[in-house]
């Protein structure tokens, strides 16, 4: 089950309309081994296309770098889809390399960048499985016992 608050899931959420008709994608953020999306990430779809992301590798090499500094690892690993439902393509089962991380995808196939709801999915993929899993959007995280 992956837990959201809902300034992350609205902001998620706006990124993919503000960049409809390509594809936005991002990280969220958390402390390492605690599965706590607490950091929203937006970066740029280097590939600047409808039907496929691409993070830029001098953002990317930046983001880890930053997150290690911060002992963090990817939470959430998040993308939009255009033109399709909010399910991994081949390609993004292919790309998806962090077996702990939470892959969201949303359509705005739907709306575009209008008003209105959108679909919003999670999985797990690992090793090219893709499992569904709940979403629970909270108005809060709780506290961290950390």
């Amino acid at each position: 089950m992956l837990t959201l608050d809902q300034a992350t899931y609205d902001a998620i959420v706006a990124h993919a309309k503000r960049d409809h008709p390509d594809e936005a994608c991002g990280v969220v953020a958390g402390p390492a081994g605690s599965d706590r999306p607490e950091r929203l990430v937006e970066m740029v779809n280097a590939a600047g296309s409808p039907t496929f992301y691409e993070f830029d590798s001098t953002d990317l090499l930046r983001l880890y770098r930053d997150m290690d500094d911060r002992d963090e690892e990817p939470v959430v690993v998040y993308h939009s889809h255009t033109a399709t439902e909010a399910y991994p393509s081949r390609t993004d089962i292919g790309l998806a390399g962090e077996p702990n991380a939470h892959y969201v995808l949303v359509s705005t196939r739907e709306r575009g960048n209008n008003e209105g709801p959108v679909e919003f999915r999670s999985y797990r993929i690992i090793d090219g499985t893709v499992t569904e899993e709940e979403v629970v959007v909270v108005p809060e995280l709780e506290a961290s016992t950390t």
